[in-house]
């Protein structure tokens, strides 16, 4: 970790990071550890949590002198497999009501990235209606994080076999629709080096056609998804190549500690 720390500036993933503890002490875990912003995956088990949950959170965000950097979105279930309802029938009244609740935090916190998976391709569902639900959801999206600055984020994932969007290319062309047929402006791709790598996108190529497209970076080695280091990944030349290109945001670490306990 500390050899990148002159080629960006980093954020600990409290949601993979620090995991030995309990998740409202993680972020001044990660005050301890020298960071001074996090990021966290949608931290409920549920769309919209009580409001004394979500102050709870907001209070150990601010006491331990840290700054959100990123949010998910509600994403379903994802301990048993869902990877976001951005594109699941049925489920848009979830959405719109996280929204409310996700845009209150982003206020509270400063926090002005928020990650919409996009969701798995379902059963008995055409692709092509999953397709559009995702573009009114997305604008959505956008539309209610707009008043606060937000921007919403699009990943290609890893290791979910029915999450369609896999390299950059299939995250920029769910944009461009978004943009062509809504409107919406305030949207970006979050480029997970790690996921693009292990999928076989050509990062590089990635990062030097698409850097101002690029609103969020998280990073792991390869393989394995430990920390940086652990596997076989060119990050550092990444992040230098990124930082060329005039890439200026926050690098998160999202990965599995190799150490015991969750502590990077």
């Amino acid at each position: 970790m500390d050899p990148l720390r002159d080629t960006a500036r980093l954020a600990a993933n409290c949601s993979m990071l620090f995991t030995d503890l309990p998740l409202l002490e993680r972020p001044a875990a990660a005050r301890a550890a020298g960071f001074d912003a996090v990021e966290l995956w949608w931290p409920f088990p549920v769309a919209v949590p009580e409001d004394r949950e979500v102050d709870a959170l907001v209070a150990a965000v601010q006491d331990a002198g840290v700054r959100l950097v990123g949010l998910n979105l509600f994403a379903g279930d994802m301990p048993a497999g869902d990877r976001g309802v951005v594109s699941w029938p049925g489920r848009e009244a979830e959405l719109e009501d996280n929204l409310a609740v996700v845009a209150a935090i982003g206020d509270r916190l400063g926090c002005r990235a928020f990650n919409a998976l996009y969701g798995n391709r379902l059963d008995g569902v055409r692709p092509e209606e999953q397709d559009e639900l995702a573009v009114r959801q997305l604008a959505a999206a956008a539309r209610a994080l707009a008043p606060i600055g937000g921007t919403v984020l699009l990943e290609p994932v890893s290791g979910a076999e029915r999450y369609p969007l896999r390299l950059a290319r299939d995250v920029l062309a769910v944009l461009d629709r978004v943009e062509e047929e809504t409107g919406a402006t305030n949207l970006a791709l979050l480029a997970d080096l790690y996921h693009l790598s292990v999928n076989g996108d050509d990062v590089p190529a990635v990062i030097e056609r698409h850097a101002d497209r690029i609103g969020h970076v998280q990073i792991a080695d390869a393989p394995g998804r430990h920390e940086p280091g652990t596997g076989r990944l060119p990050l550092r030349g990444w992040l230098e190549a990124l930082r060329a290109r005039g890439y200026d945001g926050w690098v998160a670490l999202e990965y599995r500690p190799t150490e015991t306990g969750g502590t990077p």
